[in-house]
């Protein structure tokens, strides 16, 4: 068993059954429930990526579909 400290850092896709490592961030929300400004994230692998994008875009849910690496990336001040 992992110990928190192991599990800190890990990104698995929201696909169910899915234990593949995450590499996109797909920001969502739902209008009926979130304020416009709020963004909600599923993470995804390159498997799952488009038809986790689908089933929100269906919805209208989905706002931006960014790489893990840059949606963590800290940003600077010039970017603000």
């Amino acid at each position: 068993m992992n110990s928190p400290n192991d599990s800190e850092n890990v990104t698995i896709c929201s696909a169910k059954g899915c234990r593949a490592d995450a590499v996109w961030v797909l920001a969502w929300n739902n209008p009926k429930l979130h304020t416009p400004d709020r963004r909600k994230t599923w993470l995804a692998c390159d498997e799952h990526r488009e038809h986790l994008s689908q089933f929100l875009a269906v919805r209208g849910f989905l706002k931006d579909v960014v790489a893990l690496a840059e949606w963590e990336r800290p940003r600077s001040a010039s970017d603000s």
